[in-house]
């Protein structure tokens, strides 16, 4: 279609000045516009491109060549490089703020995520949230809303699905969030109750003929046993860059990149932006890689997951590993492959080693537990969670 639109002409100062026509628009949800059963079709969508999928894993230390290397990836039987599920979990989360929780006071937990699908070059992810549950706890106090979470690809795939709570404050005597699109019929919400991952099939048979020589020599599954702890060698210092990521990801929550909203707020909160959370993950995720998942085939998810301390342009970021389980993979994985169940430990400001020596055990007790323990809850400490990992056995 081919369209001539007129010269234009200066016209802002013969346009007459209405104050009562300001409008102020805010995004998120207070407490009592989240109704269960509610299902929130997120803005935008994501292409997944092969340049951005490389300096994710890159800029976020990833040391599992199946993120890296196209060549090894199909060696697997992979149909071509898969995204980082680091990178992919940022995206979908990211989707989700403008209606799920820009308005949010902290992020709870994530909880039962799976991944099912891999994510290719050129694959759109969309995303959905259902309302689940909200919990009220008193007129004047925050509550707490439980939401599911899913990514889709552009064949109706579901590639990521996870559980997330979330403190909110009612609406007090505040304005009117902006309204949520009218939709004409509802909404499906895919949610996958008994998940099958979808693996490629050759993938049993492929690591037999896969390349040996690009991975560490002490991550296949038989390195590690239950009751191991790893103190990795190495932190990372977190520069400005988390905002230019926090961007990139599409996070709209204006805690992680406006100053002058960050300093309006109170307490712990307050002053410097805090680092998107999702951000946090994926560098102990990365700087832990050489040393745990450089054999990993699949993410297969992960759960109890909390940040317990908030991270700043500055911080350092360190990551401890404590090995819960090392079991054979289901099915004809059994032979090539372990499932490790491991717990990821994040400290700041500290390294590893000095944070295992200062706190011994306390470090992988839930910081939520430790007052019903009589314990102190450890300012060091920013993050905690439990992954599984499908990795493969070197005798495979």
């Amino acid at each position: 279609m081919s369209t001539q639109f007129g010269a234009q002409s200066e016209i802002a100062q013969s346009v007459a000045i209405d104050l009562s026509k300001v409008r102020h628009p805010h995004y998120g949800r207070y407490l009592e516009e989240y109704v269960p059963g509610q299902v929130f079709v997120h803005p935008r969508g994501f292409t997944f491109f092969r340049s951005q999928m490389e300096g994710f894993s890159r800029q976020f230390m990833q040391m599992n060549p199946l993120y890296l290397n196209a060549d090894f990836a199909r060696a697997h039987g992979f149909a071509d490089i898969p995204a980082s599920p680091q990178m992919i979990f940022n995206v979908v989360l990211s989707l989700g703020v403008q209606f799920d929780s820009e308005k949010v006071i902290a992020n709870l937990g994530y909880y039962d995520a799976q991944f099912l699908q891999p994510v290719y070059p050129g694959d759109t992810i969309e995303a959905l949230t259902q309302v689940v549950e909200r919990k009220e706890r008193g007129e004047g106090k925050p509550g707490i809303v439980t939401i599911r979470t899913l990514g889709t690809n552009q064949h109706g795939k579901v590639v990521l699905q996870y559980v997330r709570k979330l403190l909110v404050a009612g609406q007090g005597e505040r304005p009117d969030t902006t309204p949520l699109p009218v939709r004409e019929k509802e909404v499906d919400f895919p949610w996958v109750e008994t998940a099958n991952t979808n693996l490629p099939e050759t993938l049993a048979s492929a690591i037999a003929q896969s390349p040996r020589n690009l991975t560490g020599w002490n991550t296949y599954a038989e390195d590690f046993a239950a009751g191991d702890i790893i103190a990795h060698s190495i932190g990372r210092t977190v520069t400005d860059e988390h905002y230019q990521v926090t961007y990139q990801m599409g996070n709209t929550h204006p805690l992680h990149y406006d100053q002058v909203f960050s300093q309006s707020l109170s307490g712990k909160m307050s002053g410097k932006p805090i680092v998107y959370g999702g951000l946090v993950f994926a560098w102990l995720d990365g700087l832990a890689s050489r040393d745990v998942s450089e054999n990993t085939l699949w993410e297969i998810g992960f759960t109890e997951g909390y940040h317990t301390q908030p991270t700043v342009e500055g911080d350092t970021v360190a990551p401890i590993t404590r090995i819960l389980s090392v079991v054979d993979a289901p099915g004809e994985l059994a032979k090539v492959a372990s499932v490790v169940t491991t717990q990821l430990i994040g400290v700041k400001n500290i390294q590893s080693a000095a944070a295992l020596d200062k706190y011994g055990e306390d470090l992988f007790i839930k910081e939520n537990a430790k007052k019903a323990l009589g314990k102190d809850k450890i300012a060091d400490k920013i993050f905690e969670i439990e992954r599984q990992l499908l990795i493969k056995k070197r005798g495979a």
